[in-house]
Parts: C-alpha cells; structure tokens; sequence
C-alpha cells in the first residue's frame, strides 16, 4: 500500500526551514525528515502545486527542491504518479547471516529479536555528531571510560531519576553486554558464585561466566519475584555478585515496586552481596506511569552496594552501541583495569551521537514509546483473538510478551512456526537449566500488520502441531 503525506503535513514537518535560498533550505528539511525515518521511504509527496500553497511559497522553490532531492537520492519521480520519497540504497539490508536463519530470499518475520527500529530523532543525531567529530581527530582517538559529556549526560540522567551521581562514576562501554562482562571480571574469579534470574536474558548468563563461575538461579514466576526465596538463596550460597534486571524483567516483563526494591535491598546488604542491576528496558514505560526509584538507591540506603548497567540499545536503537557502568567511586579502578583487558573504548563517533541523544531525549523517548505501546496493544490484541488457551499479563513496559501455553509445547511451536515464515524464542531458550517449555516470548517491536500476520501464523501452527516424543530447541542466536 502507498503511503501519503499531505501538504500540510508536510508543511508541519519543515516548519521553519532555512529560506536562504528557499529551495535548498526546503530540499534539505526534506531530505534530513526522510532519513530520520519522519517521513517513510517509499511516501508519495504532496504536488507541486499543493506544496506551494500550503507553505506560501513560488512553484520555482518547490520544483527546484524535489529535483535537489533526486538529485540526491532522496526521492524518485514516476510518470503519471508523482515524487516519491527514498532512502539511498534501499531501506533494508541483506539479513545477517548469525541472526538470520534464512537468507535464501523467502519472506521471514523475525520476532527472535526483541529490538525496536530507530524511532524519528535518531539519523538527525548522528548528523549533528558528524558536525562535532572534526574536533576530536587531532587527538588520539581514546576515552576508555568514556567521553566527558557523554559520563556527564549519563549521570545527570541519573540525578534526574533521584540516584545523585557523578560523571566520574560512570564507564561507557559497547552495550549493557560488554558492560556485564566488565563487572563480573573485575568482581569474581573462578569458582565464585553469581545469582541470577531464571527465566533470564541469556546473554547475560554468559557473560557472567566470563571467569568461569557459578551460576546459581533464582526463579520468577510469572507475576514476579519470590523475595523470600531470593534472599534464601543468597543466605545459602553467598555469591559475590547478584545480577537482577527490576525494570521490565527480559523476558517476563515484570516491574520491581519500591516496596520489593527496598525488601530485596536489605536482603543484599545483610548478606554484604554487590547488586548487578540491569536497567537496558527502564525507559521503555508505556502508560506514562511514575517509575520506581533506580535499585541502586534502595541498595544504597540500605548500606549496601550496586554496580548499574545501561545501554542505549533498548532504549532507543540496537545499532547505535553504547553502554555504560554507574558503580560506586571506590569500584571504578577495578572496573577500569579489567575493562582494558575486554577493550580500549567506544568510539568516537557513537559517543558523540548517544551524548546527543541523551542530553535531551524527552522528545524521541516520547515518540518511541507511543509506538511501542500501539504496537502493543495490536500484539495483545492479536494474540487475545487468535490463541485465546494462551495465558499472559500485558506489561506496562518493555518489549516482549511472555505467554503462557496449555501444553509443554514451546519448542516444537517454534519450528513449526519457523518453517511457516515466523520465528520466535521458546521458553528453555531463557534458562540455562531447560525446563519453561510451557513459554513463549514475543516481542512487539515489528510493524502492526506484520505482528498481527506473525499471530496469525503462529496460530495456524499452534492447530497444526501434533507434538510426539522428544523435540529439539530450535538453535538460534540471541542478542536481544
């Protein structure tokens, strides 16, 4: 289906472009629009005619300004159709052969990732941050804790949320993954002991066991945690390192209240255990709701200690890699020398683009979140209609369902479902021990239609699944 954008839409959108000449000023207002994702690939623009009445200015301006913009790659003219909008080289690229388990061309709706497109803001932050980089060439090129305004916008982010924090206590890293590795290296040794959910992010788990340690689990159900069971098992196998994720919990999507924070908190700082606590979904709420204090303020008021990761990537857009470690000023050191052995830094350049992002990300936050929740209510929705045994709880945040099946099927659904064109994680895939074959997680993070398309296959396969004996998990790499 053709997408339209309206003259005055389009005029909303360009609002106060630069009229020095006009046509370049309103060629480029266009163009940034069209790469920021603002205005689709593949839009038919207004007329000409209807242009130029809506923003008051000569038919010569607007004319000159669609032909600077094929000129450019930005748009495209049809024959009896009008200009249409482009993205140079297309707006997709060919699958990554990791992630991807088919790359022969057939069409695939991958719900295995649970990663959102970037949201509108995104592409004009890195044009602003290519502004910026030429001041940074003429020195060596390495921060490896981190560029100074963006240690600066981290921590203010956090003061804002009511952790005072300082700059120096923040360490930028490639993603909350590397962030994860860095901590547990620098915190434990072999034979150690780190606790950690289960069901989990799965990656995580791996991280953690970058000093070959042991990793003991602590189970959630499925509206949330057991703390007196946590703390039991803290007492019992004292872990030098406890890793939770209380903001949308990946993959049941589970929000930690105060309250239970501040519970959870005594638990850790009786049993003198270091809080890894993983914040990559705590900006992703989506009812507007007033959030939870950050764990490490509990912790920290409890006389305890936490070492808080964070990343961009949930946040805003997986291929923008910058993460970041807000620990205790007395860690940093530590933290710092085992980072050296990982790697020497983010790059530039990223940096530059996630300072820019995070000194005011009010607006883009807003965006993102209002599509995230649409897309939500349209998963809920479909899934509701389509597979009505399945049990869920509908988070007010994050990014996944997690569902509950009538029957110990989840793995064998995922390969049926895979071979009609759908793929999504089962259940074992988030414990290292097995078992939550009863579970499902499905994120919201693709297009409308093409979540309600993947429900409904996922429902043809649920009808057509006769499971009979032992079946395999299906094997697939997780990064999201």
């Amino acid at each position: 289906m053709t997408r339209y954008i309206s003259a005055t839409a389009v005029a909303t959108l360009v609002d106060d472009f630069d009229r020095s000449p006009a046509y370049a000023g309103l060629a480029e207002a266009l163009r940034a629009l069209i790469a920021d994702g603002r205005i689709a690939h593949g839009a038919r623009l207004p007329s000409e005619r209807e242009l130029t009445d809506a923003l008051a200015v000569s038919r010569t301006t607007v004319t000159r300004a669609y032909a600077a913009l094929r000129d450019r790659g930005y748009a495209e003219a049809r024959r009896g159709a009008g200009t249409f909008t482009r993205v140079p080289g297309g707006p997709s690229r060919a699958p990554d052969r990791v992630l991807t388990p088919r790359t022969d061309g057939s069409a695939l709706i991958d719900l295995n990732c649970a990663a959102a497109p970037a949201p509108p803001g995104v592409g004009a932050a890195y044009e602003s941050a290519m502004a910026e980089l030429p001041g940074y060439l003429v020195d060596h090129g390495y921060y490896p804790v981190g560029l100074p305004e963006l240690q600066r916008a981290i921590a203010a982010s956090y003061v804002a949320r009511g952790l005072p924090t300082d700059p120096d206590q923040i360490m930028v890293t490639p993603g909350a993954l590397a962030a994860t590795a860095v901590v547990a290296s620098a915190m434990t040794g072999p034979g150690d002991r780190i606790v950690a959910e289960v069901p989990g992010y799965p990656n995580a788990a791996g991280a953690l066991g970058v000093r070959s340690t042991r990793l003991v689990g602590a189970s959630l159900d499925v509206d949330g945690w057991d703390l007196a069971g946590i703390a039991a098992t803290i007492r019992q196998s004292a872990p030098r390192l406890v890793h939770t994720i209380p903001d949308f919990q990946n993959p049941t999507g589970n929000l930690m209240l105060d309250d239970q924070r501040e519970e959870y908190a005594a638990a850790l700082a009786s049993a003198r255990t270091v809080a890894l606590v993983d914040e990559a979904h705590q900006a992703l709420a989506l009812e507007d709701q007033r959030m939870p204090l950050p764990m490490a303020a509990h912790v920290e008021a409890a006389g305890g200690e936490a070492i808080t990761v964070g990343s961009t990537s949930k946040m805003l857009w997986g291929g923008l890699r910058v993460g970041w470690i807000r620990a205790p000023h007395a860690r940093m050191d530590a933290l710092t020398q085992a980072r050296l052995t990982l790697d020497l830094g983010v790059p530039v350049f990223e940096q530059l683009v996630a300072a820019h992002l995070l000194r005011d990300p009010a607006d883009i936050l807003a965006a993102h979140r209002e599509r995230l929740r649409r897309q939500r209510d349209v998963l809920v929705a479909a899934v509701a209609r389509e597979l009505p045994e399945w049990r869920f709880r509908t988070p007010a945040g994050g990014l996944a369902l997690w569902c509950e099946l009538p029957r110990a099927e989840a793995s064998s659904l995922a390969l049926e479902a895979e071979s009609r064109g759908v793929v999504f994680a089962p259940g074992p895939v988030f414990s290292a021990e097995g078992g939550y074959e009863r579970f499902v997680r499905i994120p919201w993070t693709r297009p409308a239609d093409e979540l309600e398309q993947a429900v409904s296959t996922i429902a043809e396969a649920w009808s057509s699944e006769q499971a009979s004996g032992t079946r395999r998990t299906p094997e697939r790499v997780m990064v999201a």
